[in-house]
Order: structure tokens, then C-alpha cells, then sequence
């Protein structure tokens, strides 16, 4: 899986060259180490194998010092991943502890064939591993252009007689950092039983997911996590998924992959299952206890009435009309402790604790609790654009500030989104929170990996909505330009070559090989891209 040396692999191709005598004299050991160099993950299962072990020294290392936290983004195609690890790569020279989410809201909303959808599983779920190969495809063909250009600056020096340089290009080729970052993949609640988890995670692995996140709702009834509606299973349903997926990964030979194990209790009231329960306090007893029920006698009974006998007494649990049971009030945050506990005893790596704000000091009590049985749990925690950042972090410095004892009277807690707060020293204060809220949050909550679930969609609208203003007003071709070709130039980013970007440079590399000075190569005089 390694590069290995460059020298090396030029000298091992020239010997297997040369054992098959002059029928293969025409091919060049040089460009089949080039070649080998740029195409290092043959399959996915290369590619989940090298992630998990990444994933893996990650968690370790945030054991070790939870400063060390990882982060994500989200992307819904192939090329918006690419462009992330190329410009964290320009930005911080290496792509250690940054990794990409695939989310199931946006697989639903951009990539069905229904068209936009919700949240709901309702797409194809082909769609999720088909992404993820798309996401690998472009992260493979961005290693093989970075390299590429390094092979270029290799002939050049070798041309000029610079032999300094011949080695530092070689130095560079041998210690490459490739783009190939671990992908965190939504398999929202399994789509479907336990089997068809298991069958559905096979694909995703294959394709090269080397982290499947899970979540405890109903598959047939997945909402998002911040819309209401949530049905929640019984945890025998859901740890009957989470084995699903580890079994996937060890039959497919990805020992070290991560399972992500969510709970949407907090948000929750419902259920659509009594647990099966076959003495006081295990796992199905603990999960019937938070029902809203009422005690019966016999006699009150009616027609189809559902009954659990507790210590002796009958009690009917609160049914509604969807034929749903309904969970007591309040007890969000002790089923999710609760399932928590019961998905990293049962084969869960990592929890995802699905908020309706972000609070620190709601996640970490959590967080602390499940720690009492699970001293080195740690949560994947989803940033979501479904947030006000804005209104919750102001709200909470208003608070904070109010029990403190200072003069908060010159805002109204009501109206804190008013842009009159802007540049208000409430503001500054909020705005700081949340610049340090990842690093506080794995400092104090015990989260190990940030990511924001959807930005790229909304980067997407508000770029576009920024060019189609200016381009189809006063400014017309100016609005493209200097709101973007110019920006691109200034900024240094790589597809402002957009030919390069789609590979043309790597297709003229390959027809020189093939062909050699009769290639018709795109990259000449001619070629626009040289006005770069």
C-alpha cells in the first residue's frame, strides 16, 4: 500500500522488463513507476483497510490529549470532496486529522433520482456507496495530478542538469501525503432489517468506507434528526444493526473499522416497539421504563388494550392513534445515556448524540454520565447548519452574563439575531464561543470528531445566489470575474486550470508513454490554460 522509493520501483520494473526480453524493450521502467505511483489504492478495500487504521491512531492519539480532535465536512459529490483535502493540503500541508462526511440528508436532497427529497430514506440507497466510490475516484485522481506535476518538475531538472533538484523532487514523490482521508458514511437507520444493513454496509466497505454511522430510529419511519416525529426501536432491534456492520467488516477483512453508533432519544418521544423484557432491569425492562403509562386494574381494560406487568402491577402504556407509544417527558437525556451505554458494550466504537442545540454543558453532562460505566467514550459530533449559532450562542453569553450579575439591559434576549447587535461586545463574546466551541467541546465534552453535516450545500446556494446577482445585473461578465475567475487567480486556487483539474495533463503524460513524440498532446502553445 506504500509508494515505496521511486528509485526502487524504476529499479523493480526495469528487472521484470528485462526478463521478458526485447518484446517489452518500448516500455519505460520509469513511467511504470510513475504510473504505480499515482494509482497506490487499487480497490476500496485498500483504501477502507488504510482510512480505518488512520481512524484508529486518531482515537488513540485524542485518549492520549483531547486537543487532538478530528474534524469533517460534508460533500455530495465527488469533486466537492476533492477540492476540500486540495485546499487542506495548500492550506496545512497535510490532510492528518481531517476527514470527510457523507450525509444522508444530502444524498437524499441532491443525489436521488426522485429528485430533491427529505430526510426520510427514502432515496436509493445504492446512491450512498455509489458516492463514496465517486468521492475516492476524484481523491485518487487528485493524488495522481499532484504527482504528476512532480514528474513534470523531475524531467525538467533532470533536463537543466540540475541533480539538487532531481533529488528533492524524488525526496517529495517518496514522502507524498496523499488526499485519501477516512469518509464517515451515513447509513441513516439501515434501510430496512438487520440483513439488509448488513448487505447495504458490504457495498459502502467495498467502495472504501472505512466508518458506517447508524442511527437507533425506525427505518421505515427515519425523520432527520432535527425535524420532529422521531421513532426510536428497542436497543435488541438496533444492536442486532450495529452487529450487522461489524460482521461486514470483518468478512470483507477491514478488522479495523469504526462503527458510529446514534442515538435521536433526545429529540424522541416515540417508539413503535414494547421491548421484549425476560427479567427486572435488563436492557428491554430499562427501555420500557420511560413509557408513559398508567396503572390499570383488570376491569379498566378495553378492547385491545396493551398491558406491561411491572412488580406486579398492571400498567397500560400511552398508545396513539398512529399505533405508536409515547415516551415520558424529560427523559431524553437518560435514554440517551442509556443507549449509549448499551451501543459500546455491544460493538459501537463512537457515539453521535443528536442535539437541538449546541451546548457544552448539556453534551458533556451526558457525556460524563456514560463515562462513569465507559471511561474512554467519545462522541462524533455533528455541527449541524440546523442550528442558529448565531441566536444560541448570543442567548447563552445573555444568560451567563444575567446570573453573573451584569448589566444586561441593553439587549433584548428576544431580538439578539438583530444585526443592531452586530458589533455589540455581547456579540464578540458569542462570536469567540463559537470560534473555540470544537476545541472546548473536545476538551470538556469528550467529543473526538467535529464535523458540519451539510455546508457545501449552502456554500453552493450562496455562492450561486453571489454570481447570479452581479452576472445577470449592471455588471454582467465583470460579475464572474471579479467575483470569481480573479479570486480564483489571487487566492492560488487549482481550478482556475480547470482543464489540468479534470485530468487533461495526466491523459497527455499517458499518451506520451504510449506513444511517444508522435503523441498530439492538448497542453501546447495553444492550449488557453497557459494564460494561468
Amino acid at each position: 500500500m506504500s509508494t515505496s522509493n521511486y528509485s526502487q520501483n524504476t529499479s523493480a520494473a526495469a528487472d521484470l522488463i528485462a526478463s521478458h526480453g526485447n518484446s517489452w524493450n518500448a516500455i519505460s521502467p520509469e513511467y511504470v513507476a510513475r504510473m504505480k505511483a499515482q494509482n497506490r489504492f487499487r480497490t476500496g478495500l485498500d483504501i477502507a483497510r488504510y482510512t480505518a487504521r488512520i481512524m484508529r491512531k486518531d482515537m488513540q492519539r485524542y485518549d492520549a490529549d483531547s486537543s487532538q480532535y478530528t474534524q469533517s465536512l460534508g460533500c455530495w459529490h465527488g469533486f466537492i470532496g476533492q477540492q476540500k483535502m486540495i485546499s487542506v493540503k495548500k492550506h496545512f500541508g497535510t490532510t492528518d486529522g481531517r476527514y470527510l462526511y457523507l450525509s444522508g440528508w444530502m444524498v437524499a436532497a441532491l443525489r436521488s433520482e426522485f429528485g430533491p427529497l427529505p430526510d426520510q430514506s427514502m432515496h436509493e440507497k445504492t446512491s450512498v456507496p455509489a458516492l463514496i466510490e465517486e468521492l475516492y475516484t476524484f481523491l485518487r485522481q487528485a493524488d495522481a495530478r499532484e504527482l504528476g506535476g512532480l514528474f513534470r518538475e523531475l524531467d525538467d531538472a533532470r533536463e537543466a542538469g540540475n541533480s539538487v533538484k532531481e533529488q528533492d523532487i524524488k525526496n517529495k514523490v517518496d514522502n507524498f501525503k496523499t488526499h485519501v482521508v477516512p469518509i464517515i458514511a451515513d447509513i441513516d437507520a439501515g434501510f430496512g432489517n438487520a440483513e439488509a444493513t448488513y448487505l447495504l454496509a458490504k457495498k459502502m466497505i467495498e467502495a472504501g468506507a472505512c466508518c458506517i454511522q447508524i442511527e437507533n430510529q425506525v427505518s421505515d419511519e427515519k425523520q432527520c434528526g432535527h425535524q420532529d416525529g422521531k421513532v426510536t426501536v428497542p436497543h435488541e432491534d438496533f444492536l442486532a444493526k450495529i452487529q450487522a456492520v461489524r460482521y461486514a467488516f470483518l468478512e470483507l477483512g477491514v478488522d479495523d473499522g469504526v462503527i458510529v453508533a446514534r442515538t435521536d432519544s433526545l429529540g424522541a418521544g416515540l417508539t413503535k416497539q414494547i421491548a421484549v423484557t425476560n427479567e427486572p432491569g435488563d436492557l428491554g425492562d430499562q427501555y420500557n421504563s420511560y413509557l408513559d403509562v398508567e396503572e390499570v386494574a383488570p376491569e379498566d381494560l378495553g378492547n385491545g388494550d396493551v398491558v406491561i406487568n411491572r412488580g406486579g402491577k398492571l400498567l397500560r402504556p400511552k398508545r396513539l392513534p398512529s399505533n405508536l407509544f409515547q415516551f415520558r417527558s424529560g427523559t431524553g437525556e437518560d435514554r440517551c445515556v442509556l443507549d449509549c451505554i448499551a451501543s459500546l458494550q455491544n460493538g459501537a466504537d463512537l457515539l453521535w448524540i443528536e442535539t437541538e442545540k449546541p451546548h457544552i454543558g448539556q453534551i458533556g453532562g451526558m457525556v460524563k454520565r456514560i463515562r462513569e460505566q465507559i471511561p474512554n467514550a467519545k462522541l462524533v459530533y455533528n455541527n449541524s447548519p440546523s442550528f442558529n449559532w448565531t441566536l444560541n450562542f448570543r442567548q447563552q453569553v445573555f444568560d451567563t452574563w444575567s446570573e453573573e450579575g451584569r448589566d444586561v439591559s441593553g439587549y433584548d434576549r428576544n431580538e439578539l439575531m438583530s444585526a443592531d447587535y452586530d458589533d455589540s461586545e455581547l456579540s464578540a463574546a458569542a462570536d469567540e464561543k463559537i470560534r473555540t466551541f470544537q476545541a472546548d467541546a473536545a476538551r470538556d465534552a469528550g467529543i473526538f470528531h467535529h464535523l458540519i453535516t451539510l455546508p457545501t450545500y449552502h456554500t453552493a446556494a450562496l455562492s450561486t445566489d453571489d454570481l447570479a446577482k452581479e452576472y445577470f445585473g449592471d455588471n454582467g461578465m465583470l460579475g464572474y470575474v471579479a467575483g470569481v475567475q480573479r479570486r480564483e487567480i489571487r487566492q492560488g486556487i487549482a481550478c482556475v486550470k480547470h482543464q489540468n483539474m479534470s485530468g487533461s495533463d495526466i491523459g497527455d503524460d499517458h499518451k506520451e508513454y504510449f506513444s511517444g513524440e508522435a503523441a498530439l498532446k492538448a497542453s501546447g502553445k495553444a492550449n488557453t490554460m497557459n494564460q494561468f
